[in-house]
């Protein structure tokens, strides 16, 4: 594996090296974790269907885009809700 530069403001860059070190871990391997774990606008998509066909198949449930985005909606609003409980 080789490795290469990535180029952010110092502010990021520090930001990065706080989180890092509360996890005990190097920035590296936090930008690392985030590469791999973070998925494509299109691997969203493949799983939402993926999880739709499952749903339909297993359970006769037919899940909506109308539906799909409410529930985005909620789970939005309640993780926002969450981290404003959290810094209060």
């Amino acid at each position: 594996m080789s490795d290469a530069m990535i180029r952010v403001p110092a502010e990021v860059r520090d930001r990065l090296a706080v989180i890092a070190e509360s996890r005990g871990t190097s920035i590296r391997s936090l930008v690392q974790e985030f590469a791999e774990t973070t998925l494509t606008d299109e691997e969203r998509h493949e799983r939402a269907e993926q999880t739709r066909a499952y749903l339909a198949e297993h359970f006769g449930v037919e899940v909506t885009d109308e539906e799909s985005a409410a529930m985005g909606r909620k789970l939005r609003d309640a993780l926002a809700q969450r981290q404003r409980d959290v810094a209060a």
